[in-house]
């Protein structure tokens, strides 16, 4: 053990030290002072956001609450970019570098939930943060507000950008915002997200897409003339037994799922209608797109055997992350640095009885700092927006506990946590530590020159294309 121990102390001590950050200096003292300063705002903010739990496009009030405090800060406000009315960026600074933070926070359908480990909704089948973006969006701009105040004061030099992203868990705004332009001058950019561990976040995600299938058919009654009717929920029955074969056919890494969302209304009549969500997912975009034509070429076979029509509608596609390495580097030694944690016996007590609640081991929470993993192959896990972000300018990721171990993400549980002091604590650890990984790269060009060089190298000659329908975003659902 003790051999163990002094090699992580060198392994720790080499990597602060080459990255000037083996002290607390002023600067950063400087980024935990403003943090606390506003702690109590920040929460504030992420409480009300928590409350309001407003979902994909819908997230006027929580756009409002952030954008208006970073207004009040003196940042200038865009409000409404990208065709989309809850997407603003709110700036300070001028001149290079450029480095923006995102913030989300937006909500789940149906996760109502109150800020107790046992479930118990606040409203039956209404919103909740079960993905924590009400923190994140907070923290996020917390690390904004202290690199403006070191702007302010002229201890860095620079511009910041706080990019408020809604719509994340389904339309996937950023892509617009990536279409926009948003990004271009953009050197740097710093991403966080919720988690169960804290994290220099150096794996990638899955890319995926994401599409409507609608079939048309005649309706008829269901006894008294059936052959009088063409059903279009035969189409989708067949559609969706071919998909469920067609899984043993795919590589390992991709991933189909949907969502019956209207197969008829009523048992006597043969439905006219019926209209089903899909989404094909791969480790890569390039190993993605050859299974989603395949899925599109089975509507057609599903439409000539149930002899009905059909459409199928692109509702957006997204690219997997793409990694940096010398970025999560960065973050690393701010992580270290920073250390982990501390609960209190009540915030552990509250952690193992969610994990009680949700059948997992009780264990609390866990604040350590994690080491950087070597970067996998093929990821396992979700999607996120993030990618598209991180196709057009270098990108650094960080994860911050926010939630006990083992909780299932995209749950109640994770809805709780987000409401009382576990999750607060996250949002401002998370703040302090993306600021201090900003500083490094203010004071120091040839940071930010290495992880410019890394995404280049890592996004080689593909050329980047939004997987986006013709015409404006899908606002209203539309």
């Amino acid at each position: 053990m003790k051999i163990k121990s002094a090699l992580t102390v060198a392994f720790c001590f080499l990597i602060c030290n080459s990255y000037g950050q083996n002290e607390m200096n002023s600067t950063k003292q400087a980024i935990i002072a403003s943090v606390e300063k506003h702690k109590a705002n920040l929460i504030k903010i992420s409480d009300d956001i928590w409350a309001l739990a407003e979902t994909a496009f819908e997230e006027t009030k929580s756009s409002k609450i952030l954008s208006d405090y970073a207004e009040e800060q003196g940042f200038t406000v865009v409000r409404g970019v990208a065709g989309m009315p809850t997407a603003f960026v709110a700036t300070y600074g001028s001149g290079k570098p450029v480095i923006s933070v995102l913030g989300e926070f937006d909500a789940l359908p149906g996760l109502s939930q109150q800020a107790q480990p046992t479930k118990n909704p606040i409203s039956e089948g209404k919103p909740g943060h079960g993905c924590g973006h009400n923190i994140f969006g907070a923290g996020s701009l917390g690390a904004a507000i202290a690199i403006k105040e070191l702007i302010e004061n002229e201890t860095l030099k620079g511009t910041i950008k706080f990019m408020g992203t809604p719509s994340e868990e389904k339309y996937f705004a950023k892509i617009w915002m990536v279409n926009a332009g948003l990004w271009n001058d953009v050197d740097v950019n710093i991403s966080w997200h919720p988690s169960a561990e804290i994290k220099a976040d150096v794996q990638s995600s899955l890319a995926l897409v994401d599409f409507k299938i609608e079939f048309y058919g005649q309706a008829a009654h269901a006894s008294g003339d059936p052959w009088n009717g063409r059903s279009a929920s035969d189409a989708l029955e067949i559609y969706t037994t071919g998909i469920n074969y067609y899984r043993e056919h795919v590589k390992p890494t991709v991933r189909m799922h949907y969502h019956i969302q209207d197969a008829g209304q009523v048992v006597n009549v043969v439905p006219d209608y019926a209209r089903l969500w899909m989404r094909v997912r791969d480790t890569k975009r390039s190993g993605m797109m050859p299974v989603y034509e395949r899925t599109m070429e089975m509507v057609k076979g599903a439409a000539i055997m149930a002899n009905v029509d059909y459409k199928v509608s692109l509702i957006s596609g997204i690219y997997e992350v793409l990694v940096n390495r010398e970025g999560g580097k960065i973050m690393q030694a701010n992580l270290e640095l920073l250390g982990p944690i501390k609960y209190t016996e009540d915030e552990t007590a509250f952690g193992k009885k969610i994990q009680e609640s949700t059948g997992k081991k009780q264990v609390g929470m866990d604040s350590a700092i994690k080491p950087l993993k070597e970067t996998r192959e093929h990821p396992g896990g979700g999607s996120t927006d993030v990618g598209d972000v991180s196709w057009n300018v270098a990108n650094i990721n960080l994860g911050v506990t926010t939630a006990p171990k083992d909780t299932p993400w995209h749950s109640w549980a994770v809805v709780a946590c987000g409401g009382m002091s576990i999750g607060h604590k996250g949002l401002i650890y998370a703040s302090k530590a993306m600021a201090m990984t900003m500083a490094d790269l203010f004071e120091n060009p040839e940071l930010v020159e290495k992880v410019k060089s890394e995404y280049i190298e890592r996004k080689g000659d593909e050329v980047y294309k939004a997987i986006i329908p013709e015409g404006p975003p899908p606002i209203n659902g539309n």
